[in-house]
């Protein structure tokens, strides 16, 4: 077992634009609400990067930047980026211009293609040098990006950025990979002995994966990022629990939140 503090929560998804948005909706005092995400351009990008960024990009920095909000330093966070399929919408341009006449490749298309392309932006973005992961585990990419982040936090002793994120396919691969929603989770970890903030113990167990209720059932099953919504349940009624979400294969990962 480790045990993490979670220093601060960023989420974009529809009906959710914002931690300080989706608090009270998570926490149970007001009804949850879909609503389009409306387009967004990363604060923190350089104007040319900004262009060249994809919309998966741009989803992974929405919750990023409102994890790292006025309280943390992004120069200073080891980072992970965790995606399922990382981005579709590339992957699908370049195959239409491999199978058609003439075979030509978009630069930016093939700039973009890497699984690690958010990651990158990243350190451009927040001029980070500090180690960086990227890591797909199609489902259960947010538990093994948590898992991943929490290694890092314990081997380094310092906080660390968790960023998990997916963008919609376009067709034919979305019958493939049928995702409902954009959506990204954001989480800054850190060492356990800050004592200042609410902490998690992660834990391989078993039992059934939790669920929530209603429409943000719906939500959390519409994009692997959002297999986070029952520990953000957690957190935002700042009430001690134990949740469980699915790994790979069988296992399972057992989270303990204290406030």
């Amino acid at each position: 077992m480790t045990t993490c503090r979670i220093k601060s929560v960023g989420i974009a998804a529809p009906g959710l634009a914002g931690w300080a948005t989706a608090l009270p909706v998570l926490a149970g005092t007001t009804a949850y609400l879909p609503a389009a995400e409306t387009p967004y351009a990363p604060a923190l990008l350089p104007p040319n990067e900004r262009r060249r960024a994809t919309a998966a990009v741009r989803q992974a920095f929405r919750a990023a930047e409102d994890a790292i909000g006025a309280n943390s330093d992004p120069k200073s966070l080891a980072s992970v980026f965790a995606s399922s399929d990382g981005d579709m919408t590339v992957l699908h341009r370049i195959c239409e211009a491999l199978a058609g006449e003439p075979r030509v490749i978009s630069p930016i298309d093939f700039h973009n293609s890497v699984h690690n392309a958010a990651s990158g932006y990243w350190s451009i973005a927040a001029q980070c040098k500090r180690p960086t992961t990227t890591l797909a585990a199609f489902d259960a990419s947010f538990i093994v990006g948590m898992l991943e982040a929490a290694a890092l936090v314990r081997d380094l002793d310092a906080d660390v950025l968790l960023v998990a994120y997916d963008a919609v396919a376009p067709a034919p691969l979305l019958a493939k990979r049928p995702l409902a929603v954009a959506a990204s989770v954001a989480l800054v970890l850190g060492p356990a002995a800050d004592a200042s903030r609410g902490s998690v113990s992660i834990q391989i167990g078993t039992g059934e994966e939790t669920g929530c209720v209603g429409m943000l059932e719906a939500l959390r099953l519409g994009n692997p990022a959002l297999r986070a919504l029952p520990l953000l349940e957690l957190i935002a009624r700042g009430s001690a629990g134990e949740v469980t979400l699915r790994g790979t294969g069988e296992m399972r990962v057992r989270l303990r939140y204290s406030p």
